[in-house]
């Protein structure tokens, strides 16, 4: 019995958070205060109901970042930013938000003795999320506009008073970001042959491409993927070639009109001759639902644009393939959307007896 629980100790305390994991990759220093909830770490889970759907021999993964300590891949950037805010002596950071960046730059900054600042498109922003930042603490402002008007204020303020702006525009924060793709590879022991990827602000696929390429270049891995985003049809200004005034769409937290990342996505883009695709409400919403009913993994909507996109090109898998797809945030971070479109029975009224549950039940 105490070596099980010195064994279980012993696992728990394997991982000391992103930073410190990969410390040779990133641009930190004996003199970075690390600000860390232990990020990272996500696991890289084989989804057998979806490769079936492909066929062709082709092995299908999803990294599963709504694990992460505040329900996001967020964190791996914020663990970045706000450990550099800090040791840049910021007292207050500030970000724009579609909801994950402000629950994890408030639970960060709170964890790093800072304030944080937060600028919300009003309305338009799932309840789970605006709890958490509500809840860390953080100072949330819900504007009149859109999340790209938000984040055009947001780099004003941080331009003209002091505080420091922890959005995907901050360099650190696609340091951060980057760990995804390493932590892919050490999994598998090499580069997948697609990495499929929901595009929002469009930051995550350029700091896995980064990723990528900086352990290619280290001789961790012998390829580089195909770098495959995909976007809402509803704001989709990557894919049509220009910025979307009014994106809507079910996702919301890829309901950005207007990318900071354009121009480094792209590059990402090219350089790994992948592609940008659109894919319906509807399409998100169905491997949404298969997700979970199949495969037991609750995520937020967003992420299921990764896997309603590789269905839709899936003829394009070549034989044999291996794909990952990136699973952003947690399902718990939007239940409403849960509630409403799920297929499963909620029968309510129930008489308190055997007799009657076991007839609810069909018996």
């Amino acid at each position: 019995m105490t070596v099980s629980l010195s064994v279980a100790k012993s696992h728990r305390q394997s991982w000391p958070g992103l930073i410190e994991a990969y410390r040779e990759y990133l641009p930190v220093s004996d003199q970075t205060p690390v600000v860390t909830l232990l990020e990272g770490n996500t696991p890289l889970i084989p989804v057998p109901a979806i490769a079936e759907r492909i066929g062709r021999q082709v092995r299908v993964f999803v990294k599963y970042d709504g694990l992460n300590p505040t329900g996001s891949f967020k964190d791996r950037g914020m663990t970045m930013a706000i450990s550099k805010a800090k040791e840049a002596g910021a007292k207050a950071v500030i970000c724009a938000s579609t909801g994950n960046t402000s629950a994890a730059a408030a639970a960060y900054a709170r964890r790093g003795g800072m304030n944080a600042f937060v600028l919300i498109p009003d309305g338009y922003v799932a309840l789970g999320k605006l709890a958490q930042a509500l809840l860390y603490g953080a100072e949330v402002l819900a504007i009149k506009g859109n999340f790209d008007r938000a984040l055009e204020i947001v780099r004003e303020m941080a331009e003209s008073y002091p505080i420091t702006l922890v959005n995907s525009v901050n360099p650190y924060r696609l340091e951060g970001q980057k760990t995804g793709a390493f932590e892919v590879v050490d999994a598998l022991g090499n580069a997948p042959d697609w990495l499929c990827i929901p595009v929002g602000n469009a930051g995550n696929i350029t700091a896995y491409w980064m990723g990528f390429c900086q352990y290619h270049q280290a001789g961790k891995c012998d390829r580089l993927p195909r770098m495959m985003g995909f976007q809402a049809a509803g704001a989709a200004p990557l894919v049509n070639g220009q910025p979307v005034t009014h994106p809507e769409t079910i996702a919301t937290a890829i309901r950005i009109g207007n990318p900071a990342s354009w121009d480094k996505a792209i590059a990402a883009q090219s350089a790994s001759q992948g592609s940008f695709k659109a894919v319906t409400d509807a399409e998100i919403l169905d491997a949404y639902r298969l997700l979970a009913a199949s495969e037991g993994i609750f995520c937020e909507p967003a992420s299921a644009a990764s896997v309603a996109g590789l269905l839709q090109v899936k003829d394009q898998v070549p034989t044999g393939a291996t794909v990952v797809c990136v699973l952003t945030g947690n399902g718990l971070k939007d239940p409403d959307t849960a509630i409403k479109h799920s297929h499963s029975q909620f029968k309510q009224g129930i008489d308190a007896e055997l007799h009657a549950v076991a007839k609810a039940m069909g018996f």
